[in-house]
């Protein structure tokens, strides 16, 4: 089967308190994520909460990766969500993973825009 892209839904936990609580820092960590992936940075927006947690979002060509920290419980919600094969999502995973410290993760990929009806009519010309 053929898909448009690939989205990854991870549950980051035993992380880094200090280090999901801040935002200039899961920015950093959120951008190069994308780049390591081989993903076209085109917008970044992040928002510190108050008194703690951070979300974000990086737009990028291939589409997007999304964060939103629990620094109280150690816990990250990540999605990583690319289009075309350029990118490899699990790398920007990973690497989130590995910055934020964690303890354990668990995560699932979903194919995007599965072309199947695209596929049938090819096939039956």
């Amino acid at each position: 089967m053929n898909a448009l892209g690939r989205h990854i839904l991870a549950e980051i936990h035993g992380c880094d308190a200090a280090i999901l609580n801040d935002m200039a820092g899961v920015e950093a960590i959120m951008v190069e994520a994308a780049l390591k992936a081989g993903a076209e940075v085109r917008e970044v927006a992040f928002h510190k909460f108050s008194p703690q947690g951070v979300s974000g979002v990086v737009v990028i060509s291939e589409s997007h990766l999304a964060v939103h920290t629990w620094p109280e419980y150690g816990y990250a919600a990540v999605d990583v969500f690319t289009c075309g094969d350029s990118v490899n999502p699990w790398d920007a995973c990973n690497y989130i993973v590995e910055q934020f410290r964690a303890q354990n993760f668990s995560a699932s990929e979903t194919l995007r825009g599965v072309l199947v009806e695209a596929n049938a009519q090819k096939a039956a010309v």
